[in-house]
């Protein structure tokens, strides 16, 4: 398994192949939506017709066939919900 450093590399050529690097895990797949855990975060990818075409997880890359419409790193909520907070009461403080 790759390290948690490192690069992370999203490559889309006519959002018909994504080639992305620095991938540690696929948590889910379909042809219309892969879930990837990369060294950045969770990667949501959104389309039709997508296919796994190369998975090498030992060198952490990917690669994808389909028609893309979406790439999305979802956001941990948590932390979301603590900035927030922190937003608001930094306002009250002022």
């Amino acid at each position: 398994m790759p390290e948690k450093s490192g690069e992370s590399l999203l490559n889309l050529i006519n959002r018909e192949k994504l080639e992305i690097t620095g991938v540690i895990n696929v948590e889910s797949y379909d042809e219309i939506e892969i879930i990837v855990q990369t060294i950045l975060g969770i990667l949501v990818v959104k389309g039709e017709g997508l296919h796994i075409t190369n998975l090498n997880l030992e060198n952490g890359k990917l690669t994808v066939n389909g028609y893309v419409a979406k790439l999305e790193y979802a956001e941990d909520k948590g932390t979301k919900l603590r900035n927030k907070s922190k937003g608001i009461l930094s306002k009250l403080l002022r």
